[in-house]
């Protein structure tokens, strides 16, 4: 049961709660805090970014949800107008090394009978240290019309270089990859045909639940630094797919590599082989301080891995963990470098 802070009084929310609608979809863990995200696919939900200070909920089971970084920012107006200080509906969040909460605001509702694009889709980044929004970047309609394909995104950044960093963003939709430059503020485009899903692989059963999805990028991570180039490998993969994908983080950082066309930079995206049967990823990270790639697979209920110091193939992948009854469908997963989530 999803429960939200008594403080947070329904009376200040035009739409009636429902518990029912009220599904996590993304969470990242920052210095005892989890963000968690609950996308807006349904009427009823007080607050679409949350926050849950793991200190103050000691031995709580079912601890309530903080709207971050204020209940008013992620409040709806009553009649659904448009607000670039409100956040509309968000479905993963990432933490950057510079102490940075990360995230696309959709701006858009999904609920059945009613959906609509309240406002343009925006990139946030939010400093954790004081809990203060630092930028908003709307999404230009060149990039994106709507902004409801957008489910995952990848900050790169090297220490210290905090005003170098660059945001990937999968757009599962309209089969896009999206780079947003914090120096040049600025987006930039990649197409490719990588970027769409296999249709041998677009079947799913997950807890007897039988469907066919055809989502295509999805998830990206990226890798480890070569110390030799200077390059960083941005590993990424459609959701209808078993197949991972591999291209160098000098690829995706020229903007003006990206404008000139996909005929200029369509070989550098790789295939880097196949996970195996039944490895469908809805999220990957990579973990610097082991060189592992995990991965939330959400046919097979599991978390999956690989080293990069072996070669990519299905017989070097393995399983960190399997639960058939508490794990249904790993919505997201996250790489914490500062302590337990």
């Amino acid at each position: 049961e999803i429960l939200f802070d008594a403080q947070q009084s329904t009376t200040q929310y035009n739409e009636t709660f429902n518990a029912y609608g009220n599904l996590p979809m993304g969470v990242s863990h920052h210095k005892g805090r989890l963000f968690v995200t609950i996308p807006r696919r349904r009427p009823g939900i007080p607050a679409t970014l949350n926050v849950i200070n793991m200190g103050k909920v000691t031995g709580v089971n079912n601890p309530p949800l903080l709207g971050y970084p204020d209940f008013l920012t992620n409040t709806l107006h009553q009649d659904y107008s448009a607000d670039p200080k409100r956040i509309i509906s968000v479905y993963r969040t990432k933490v950057d090394k510079c102490d940075r909460l990360w995230f696309v605001d959709t701006g858009y509702l999904e609920y059945p009978g009613n959906r609509r694009q309240v406002q343009r889709p925006a990139l946030w980044v939010i400093n954790l240290n004081t809990n203060r929004r630092v930028r908003r970047f709307e999404i230009p309609k060149e990039i994106v019309e709507f902004g409801y394909g957008m489910p995952n995104l990848e900050i790169d950044v090297e220490p210290g270089k905090c005003d170098e960093a660059y945001a990937y963003i999968a757009d599962y939709q309209w089969q896009g990859l999206y780079v947003y430059g914090f120096a040049e503020d600025r987006m930039w485009r990649f197409k490719h045909n990588f970027f769409s899903f296999e249709p041998r692989y677009g079947r799913f059963n997950i807890a007897g639940q039988q469907f066919v999805w055809n989502d295509g990028l999805f998830s990206l991570a990226v890798g480890a630094l070569n110390k030799d180039t200077g390059d960083r490998p941005v590993y990424l993969h459609a959701m209808a797919a078993i197949s991972e994908i591999v291209v160098p983080n000098s690829v995706l950082k020229n903007e003006t590599l990206a404008r000139s066309g996909e005929d200029h930079y369509a070989e550098r995206f790789r295939h880097l082989g196949s996970r195996g049967p039944n490895t469908h990823s809805s999220s990957h990270a990579f973990d610097e301080k082991t060189g592992v790639l995990f991965y939330a697979e959400v046919n097979r209920n599991a978390i999956g891995c690989w080293n990069n110091a072996q070669e990519f193939h299905a017989e070097n992948h393995g399983i960190v963990h399997l639960d058939n009854e508490n794990m249904i469908y790993p919505a997201d997963l996250t790489v914490s470098e500062n302590g337990p989530a």
